[in-house]
């Protein structure tokens, strides 16, 4: 097929938090796909947090991207040309499209979407990979009973909104912890949370701490990491006995080379390790790329929910891809509100 696509590639590794010169947005050809490939013009792509650990040139769980190579990311979109079997234009299909207008893709590797089940965009959170990753985490590590108490940050983020939604449908008291009144406004009442904290309203981890003890009188029984920092050293006092923490992420670190260049934690090691022991804690660290094969289970499981409404969804969509390098620097300072999408022209 002739014509041109555009594609933002990583020009340059960011020291600290990425800006506008570590990427760069470039016209080319659009490519042919071979045997076996379909040519995908894409509608929407994701942004999430894990894309700013692929910028650094550190060892990690994936491999990093390379210089001049085009940004990692998942995306929907349409079958303009096919040549795999079972693949026809006009389908559409979830895939590691990267950040561009246009790909070719292994057909195997794609999941094919029904347009007429719902938007598009649910494959890229609610019904993609940050709710499949909160689904996941939240029962097969956080273990949920009801009468327990949860804490969840980032809590209307893809993730954490997943986490706290599902948690108060079994029966647990939920608090979500996210920056800013707004947020919490809409934790509480869009997502159902009991209680949220706004996390800069409070000075230090003490101070957060303080306000956690008061809204968990109980203590902690399930604390979903996904932030680390100031969160993480104002919860592990309070949890409670043989209490679960699954983890996914740290975001709050991501910047400071929390993948590996060398950074120090604010933590101490006998602060985190000394609740593990006297505790009995379960941490349980997880990538939720390693459990593709529980997704038809999720799909089965959340999906009804999703389209009753029982399952709240919310997105915040930036428009253009010359606008997704800003659109990910707001996401890493927390400036979305809900999961991140960009649309492409």
């Amino acid at each position: 097929m002739s014509g041109t696509m555009q594609h933002i590639t990583l020009a340059s590794r960011p020291s600290g938090a990425p800006t506008s010169d570590n990427f760069k947005l470039e016209t080319t050809a659009i490519p042919t796909p071979k045997a076996g490939e379909v040519l995908v013009r894409v509608h929407y792509m994701s942004l999430d947090p894990y894309m700013r650990g692929r910028m650094d040139d550190a060892k990690s769980y994936a491999a990093p991207v390379p210089l001049g190579g085009v940004m990692e990311g998942g995306g929907v979109g349409e079958i303009i040309a096919s040549k795999a079997e079972g693949w026809a234009v006009g389908d559409f299909a979830f895939g590691m499209f990267g950040w561009a207008t246009h790909a070719t893709a292994d057909a195997a590797l794609l999941h094919k979407l029904d347009p007429t089940l719902g938007p598009i965009t649910a494959a890229l959170g609610v019904l993609g990979m940050p709710g499949f990753t909160g689904w996941h985490g939240l029962m097969e590590y956080g273990r949920p009973k009801t009468g327990e108490t949860l804490v969840v940050a980032a809590a209307t983020g893809p993730v954490g909104s997943m986490v706290g939604q599902i948690a108060k449908s079994l029966g647990l008291r939920t608090i979500g912890i996210a920056g800013g009144a707004d947020k919490c406004a809409l934790a509480t009442k869009t997502f159902g949370f009991d209680v949220c904290l706004d996390h800069r309203a409070y000075a230090d981890a003490r101070a957060l701490r303080g306000a956690l003890k008061e809204a968990a009188p109980d203590g902690v029984d399930i604390y979903f990491e996904n932030v680390g920092g100031k969160v993480l050293e104002a919860v592990m006092p309070c949890m409670n006995p043989y209490g679960r923490i699954p983890v996914c992420g740290m975001i709050s670190w991501y910047n400071e080379g929390g993948l590996g260049s060398g950074a120090e934690s604010p933590l101490s090691a006998p602060s985190l390790w000394r609740p593990i022991l006297v505790k009995f804690l379960s941490v349980q660290g997880f990538i939720i790329s390693n459990h593709w094969d529980q997704f038809p289970t999720f799909l089965s499981e959340i999906g009804p929910k999703v389209a009753s409404g029982q399952i709240k969804v919310v997105e915040d969509i930036a428009q253009g891809l010359e606008n997704a390098p800003q659109a990910f620097i707001g996401l890493l300072e927390g400036r979305n509100v809900g999961k991140q999408i960009v649309k492409l022209n």
